[in-house]
Order: structure tokens, then C-alpha cells, then sequence
């Protein structure tokens, strides 16, 4: 390692205490020491591989609960923590000296065997260019259940070409490569970049990725997924958490259009009601024949509308299903009977003025 990053590293180890629970004062730390990109990312990657242990104990679990800011708040606390912390650290404390990172999810080879265990490491753009950093394996290693803390600098600011060798993302736009390689050749070990295959613009696709809303990116996550080779449960678990999640969003943007066609059948039936009122008002006082016309096409346009959203609506949840058919035999009836007000409207405006004031006689 440069003298360079030997200067950055006592730095970082002159860190007051105090300054280690929270990623903002670790940021501001960083910050106000170092100037270049280059720095502070050697910085951002020094802290957190040399500070936190890998926690052994809980490295099989799957299912993290609380927010992500309480697993993070809990990592630096304790200075303990696996993958997921140790990247979503590195990319938070990153993000805040201003360098766009990502936190990539994926498997890993490590002596030619893949290995059983989801992984997560980060990606960071510096200049122009992006690097991938492993601040989990660049910490140390474990040993039979011992954890040994040992600063491993090739994952540092790692070539996208080298670190695909053993670091494979599930989504292959995060491999940084112009021609990504599929699941097979990861486990074939047939790394190199080849040519003959369809150039694929990765920046051109983060930043499309970037624009998009999270649904869509899980969309298209998922897809970029199943086309590079379902071949293991590990791609498998993701692929499923990506689909749930997709499922989940439908569901709430369809939860929240059924709850805006209510609203809208609510107004509907403000505008029946009034119209009924004037109705057996024998329509006084008097409007003019379209301003008639008008009262009693308003709710049908709206219970149309209402209809033809309902007819549209994704899935809602079992618990709401209940709701939905009692609303839409609500609107059956309320659109019938505007109907049934319709056809008097016109047949009394097909008659004159005379006959027309017969027609409220019952």
C-alpha cells in the first residue's frame, strides 16, 4: 500500500472515540481531512474494514429485523456486524463524504468453490470510472468460528475485471462490465470479457436506473436476473424476494386507486342525490334544458369512470377483496338508478312545456 494510504490510515485510526457511533460524524471526520475522492474513499473503506468485527454468531441468519438505520446504529454501537452492515456503512458514511456508491448483492467463489452464503459488497464511482470495494473481506477472515481482523487491501478499490473472478452480483449491471458474464461461466470460471457478445452501456443503464421508481427498478432487476441463469437457491431467494416486493408495491398503488374510486363514488353519489332532490323538486327552480341535461350526465360519467377502474384494478389483498365487491354491487345499483333518472331527463325534454309538468303526477 502507497505511503499515501498509509497517511490516510493513521488518520483514520486518530479518529476520537466519540466519533464512531454515527455515520454523519464519521462523515464530517473524513470530510474535514481529506480533500480528493481518492481519500476519502480510502478513508471510508480503511474505518470500516478495521473497525468493525465480523460477528460469526449471527452470519447464518437471514431475516434482519428493524430499520435499516437501527442495524446500522447497532453495528457501530457494538462494532460488530456481517455483510449487510459493514456495506450499508461504508456506502452510507460514502454517500455523505459525496461519492456515489451502491450496495451490490450477489454470491461469491473463494478457492474455486462457490460459496453457500449470500453476500454484499459495495460499488463506488470515483471520477469517472467505477471501482467495487469489499469491506467484509477486506476486515479479515474467519477461522473454524474465530473471527481474525486483518486489513486485506485487494478489496480495496478493485478492477470490475478482477474482483468478477470472485464476486458475482445477482444483477449483472452491477458487475461494471461492457460484456457481463452469465451464471454459468461464473461457475465455469470463464471470467474474461467476450467481445463477440452484445456490448451492454452499464452507466447508460444506472443512470436509466436511477430515474426510475423502485417497482420499476425491481422490474427490471428481476428480469436482468432470471435472463443471466437462475442456477442456484441463492439467485433463486432473490429472484422470489424481488417478485414479492414487486407484488407487494402493485398492491399498495392498487390499494391506493381503490381508495381514490371510492372517493370519486362518493362525489358521485353527491351529484345523484342533488339531482334526485331537484327531481322531486319537480325541478325548480327552473333550469335551462342542457344545465338539466348536465345534473344528471355528471354522476353517470363518474360512475362510469369509477367502473371502468374497478374493471382495471390490480390485486388489492385478500383482506380487501370483502370491500371491493360490496363497492362495485353499490355501484351497480347506484348506476342503475342514475339510469332510470336519465330516461325521464330525456323523455321530459322530449316533451313540451306543457305535458312536461304531467310527468310529475304519480
Amino acid at each position: 500500500m502507497s505511503m499515501e494510504y498509509a497517511t490516510i490510515d493513521k488518520k483514520m485510526d486518530e479518529i476520537p472515540t466519540r466519533l464512531t457511533f454515527s455515520t454523519s460524524t464519521i462523515a464530517d471526520y473524513i470530510a474535514t481531512n481529506f480533500k480528493t475522492d481518492n481519500e476519502k474513499i480510502r478513508a471510508v473503506f480503511y474505518w470500516t474494514a478495521s473497525s468493525i468485527s465480523y460477528d460469526v454468531e449471527i452470519r447464518d441468519v437471514r431475516t434482519y429485523t428493524g430499520t435499516l438505520e437501527n442495524r446500522m446504529n447497532n453495528a457501530l454501537k457494538n462494532k460488530k456486524g456481517i455483510c449487510n452492515d459493514y456495506a450499508e456503512i461504508f456506502k452510507d458514511i460514502a454517500a455523505k463524504v459525496g461519492i456515489n456508491t451502491v450496495v451490490i448483492s450477489g454470491y461469491t467463489k473463494y478457492n474455486n468453490v462457490v460459496l453457500s452464503r449470500p453476500h454484499a459488497w459495495c460499488g463506488a464511482k470515483i471520477g469517472a470510472k467505477w471501482y467495487v470495494f469489499d469491506p467484509t473481506w477486506g476486515a479479515g477472515y474467519v477461522n473454524n468460528t474465530v473471527f481474525v481482523k486483518a486489513i486485506d487491501n485487494y478489496y480495496f478499490k478493485v478492477e470490475p475485471n478482477k474482483i468478477i473472478s470472485s464476486h458475482m452480483p445477482f444483477d449483472y449491471m452491477w458487475q461494471f462490465l461492457p460484456y457481463p458474464i452469465s451464471n454459468r461461466e461464473f461457475y465455469n470460471g470463464q471470467t474474461q470479457m467476450n467481445p463477440s457478445k452484445k456490448r451492454f452501456d452499464f452507466d447508460l443503464e444506472i443512470s436509466r436506473y436511477r430515474t426510475l421508481s423502485e417497482v420499476e427498478q425491481l422490474k427490471g432487476s428481476s428480469e436482468r436476473l432470471k435472463n443471466n441463469g437462475v442456477l442456484n437457491a441463492m439467485i433463486s431467494d432473490r429472484l422470489s424476494y424481488e417478485r414479492k416486493k414487486i407484488e407487494y408495491y402493485n398492491q399498495v398503488k392498487s390499494l391506493k386507486e381503490f381508495k381514490e374510486v371510492v372517493t370519486l363514488y362518493k362525489e358521485g353519489i353527491s351529484q345523484l342525490n342533488a339531482f334526485i332532490d331537484y327531481r322531486n323538486r319537480q325541478f325548480k327552480p327552473l333550469h335551462s334544458d342542457d344545465e338539466l341535461k348536465k345534473m344528471i350526465l355528471k354522476p353517470i360519467d363518474i360512475f362510469n369512470n369509477c367502473q371502468f377502474r374497478f374493471d382495471n384494478l390490480g390485486a388489492i389483498g385478500d383482506k380487501n377483496v370483502g370491500s371491493l365487491n360490496s363497492m362495485k354491487k353499490s355501484l351497480q345499483f347506484s348506476m342503475q338508478l342514475a339510469q332510470e333518472h336519465e330516461r325521464f331527463v330525456f323523455n321530459y325534454l322530449s316533451k313540451s312545456k306543457a305535458v312536461r309538468e304531467t310527468l310529475f303526477r304519480y
